[in-house]
């Protein structure tokens, strides 16, 4: 048996002391860390802005389409950015989208599989980037639905920030975007 250990009666007062002053001091409340389910973007089909930016702003475009889908469909090239935690389409690119979706509803590209990939930048929470891709993906994609793409031929997905290669505000507005896919 082990004997029962006394302490000096300042030494008892001295524990409950640091147990009250520790207790004061963890009653302001703490800032919670960004999780992806309370700090998901709100995804809207228009971008606010009258105007389009200029071509080469972070914020010119959010599309990015497969060379393959860009000659069989006659379109061309646009440049690709969404706006920093953003997954609104904006208005520059709803014509672009129209004529994808046209052309694998009853174009050249009719009955094919159209892969959806959604990414970010690398900054930001690695989760909360794959949440922010996977919304643009399924932004892009519920227009495209809208104009009558088949739920069946349409694949959405979230790459988040593991393609990402910028290191400044225009890398990262490139790695800001969306890549439509020709599937198998």
């Amino acid at each position: 048996m082990r004997p029962i250990r006394s302490y000096p009666p300042y030494i008892g007062g001295a524990l409950v002391l640091f147990g009250v002053v520790a207790a004061a001091c963890s009653s302001d409340p703490k800032p919670q860390p960004k999780t992806a389910a309370a700090a998901a973007p709100s995804v809207t089909k228009k971008e606010e802005a009258p105007m389009p930016p200029p071509p080469n702003s972070p914020t010119a475009s959010a599309i990015s389409i497969d060379d393959a889908i860009l000659k069989a469909c006659g379109i061309e090239a646009p440049k690709a950015h969404f706006a920093f935690d953003s997954a609104n389409i904006q208005s520059q690119d709803t014509s672009t989208l129209e004529q994808v979706a046209r052309c694998f509803t009853s174009g050249p590209l009719k009955g094919r599989m159209l892969k959806v990939v959604g990414h970010a930048d690398p900054r930001g929470e690695t989760e909360y980037n794959f949440v922010l891709g996977n919304s643009r993906a399924d932004a892009v994609g519920g227009f495209l639905r809208s104009k009558g793409m088949d739920n069946a031929k349409l694949a959405t997905s979230s790459r988040g920030e593991l393609d990402a290669t910028g290191v400044d505000e225009s890398g990262w507005a490139r790695d800001r975007r969306v890549d439509l896919l020709l599937g198998q």
